[in-house]
């Protein structure tokens, strides 16, 4: 006989048991800097999988740590009851680099709380992700009404590139009725969302020559250009005079149904008095649904000590995100195209691709995802979850979904608009995750529901 599913009340009290013993471990793995990018000690990225899979264990999960050439990923399996569905967790244990710690509040990697946030590299992004997963485990105990496969990943922050290949051979082992990926966010605090929409990416680097070697700027300037000033040319007619992007050829949408307040989105992206946004339309287009062209560097002699001569080379990182319905492999030949025809006075060009990845619209329709979409009502008691476009991108979605055709994806996340995932003083809101792990329960129930026949 069918054991009968815990009910909502019954997952509340377990979610509040359980959340003393989350937040100890959740600060347990924040203690650990796990930085997949190049120059940095791999040896906490090992200890992160092990204390994940040590996690992943103490569930009852029969758990491997696997890799493909990359950083280690960790992968948790429990069966499901017979006829029950299996839902896949998704969560990443890796993080950013801390950039200047001048800059933090607190040592990044020794969690601190303050007002009712947790502080820490990785409190966000995503960790609590991780420990999500785990809260809607532990609730559950011997008792899932579902089958689980957790994967989760150790090299996100520094572009998943051995991903592909650990989803082409464990496929089968991941194949799965759900999807749940931890790694987005919520529209405000109170207010939940689920994503809709991602955008693609882009990232190449630009490079012009004008001059076989640097030379006198004085006795030469005037009539030889300098490719700082080419380059700056050139990077300036990727935007038109109101900001939108200038690049022809780029699919561009506007469906975001709700939009942005202006003063709410220049509070939280810390833009300073009297800078203007730039583009058309809805802030909320702008920011999901439309390219954007960023300039994230430039290679050039630094101003001190800078020699008075004309640079001969200069080289830009080119981000472009891409708008959902984009090709990437037709954007990139697009932005090829646009550095060739606007290279000023002949100057020598080249674009080299450095990444990539393909935007995604999310399948909203079906009883799985309106399960969903019910746990994150009940969680936040009674608030109807926001669809909503990330303007960043997850292109191993768009994996997840030509792998994994028939199954539901549901991209979740623990995150506000006040985390700061990325940057300085990143910050987790407590009563905000313990309503994203009572969520995660939830849904766990209201799959196995709808599996059973037991809701419309």
């Amino acid at each position: 006989m069918t054991a009968p599913i815990l009910s909502e009340s019954e997952l509340r009290a377990a979610i509040e048991r359980e959340m003393p013993g989350v937040r100890a471990d959740l600060e347990r793995l924040i203690r650990i800097p796990g930085i997949a990018f190049d120059g940095f000690d791999f040896s906490h990225v090992e200890r992160s999988a092990e204390a994940v899979a040590e996690l992943l264990r103490g569930c009852g999960l029969e758990v491997e740590i696997v890799r493909d050439g990359g950083q280690p990923a960790v992968i948790g399996h429990k069966p499901a009851p017979e006829g029950a569905p299996t839902v896949l967790l998704y969560a990443h244990h890796d993080v950013q680099p801390v950039g200047d710690l001048s800059l933090w509040k607190s040592e990044p990697f020794e969690p601190v709380e303050r007002d009712g946030r947790l502080y820490g590299r990785g409190a966000a992004d995503d960790k609590a992700g991780v420990m999500a997963h785990v809260a809607a485990l532990r609730a559950f105990g011997d008792a899932l009404p579902v089958g689980v496969v957790v994967f989760v990943e150790g090299e996100e922050e520094f572009g998943s590139e051995s991903l592909g290949g650990l989803l082409s051979r464990y496929q089968e082992r991941l194949r799965s009725d759900v999807i749940v990926i931890a790694d987005s966010g919520n529209w405000d605090v109170g207010v939940p969302a689920v994503t809709t929409s991602l955008r693609g990416l882009v990232n190449c680097f630009v490079e012009v020559r004008v001059l076989e070697a640097a030379v006198h700027s004085g006795m030469f300037g005037g009539a030889v250009p300098d490719a700082l000033t080419v380059l700056s040319r050139l990077i300036a007619t990727f935007h038109d005079a109101a900001g939108d992007v200038a690049i022809d050829g780029l699919v561009r949408t506007a469906t975001a149904v709700v939009d942005y307040p202006e003063d709410r989105l220049r509070e939280e992206a810390g833009l300073l008095e009297g800078v203007e946004f730039i583009g058309t339309g809805r802030l909320t287009d702008r920011i999901w649904h439309q390219p954007t062209v960023s300039i994230l560097g430039i290679d050039a002699p630094p101003t001190a000590g800078a020699p008075n001569a004309l640079i001969p080379t200069a080289k830009a990182k080119v981000s472009v995100r891409l708008a959902p319905g984009e090709d990437p492999k037709q954007a990139y030949a697009a932005i090829v195209d646009h550095v060739e025809k606007h290279v000023p006075w002949g100057a020598q060009a080249s674009v080299v691709l450095e990444s990539d990845g393909a935007p995604c619209v999310i399948d909203t329709s079906g009883p799985m995802f309106a399960a969903g979409r019910a746990s994150f009502r009940a969680a936040w008691d009674g608030v109807e979850p926001v669809d909503m476009g990330v303007g960043g991108s997850i292109p191993f979605i768009a994996t997840f979904q030509e792998m994994f055709p028939a199954a539901t994806i549901l991209v979740t996340g623990v995150e506000d608009p006040n985390s700061k995932a990325h940057g300085p003083n990143e910050s987790l809101h407590l009563a905000e995750f313990q309503r994203a792990c009572l969520a995660e329960a939830l849904l766990f129930a209201n799959v196995a529901a709808v599996a059973r026949g037991t809701v419309g």
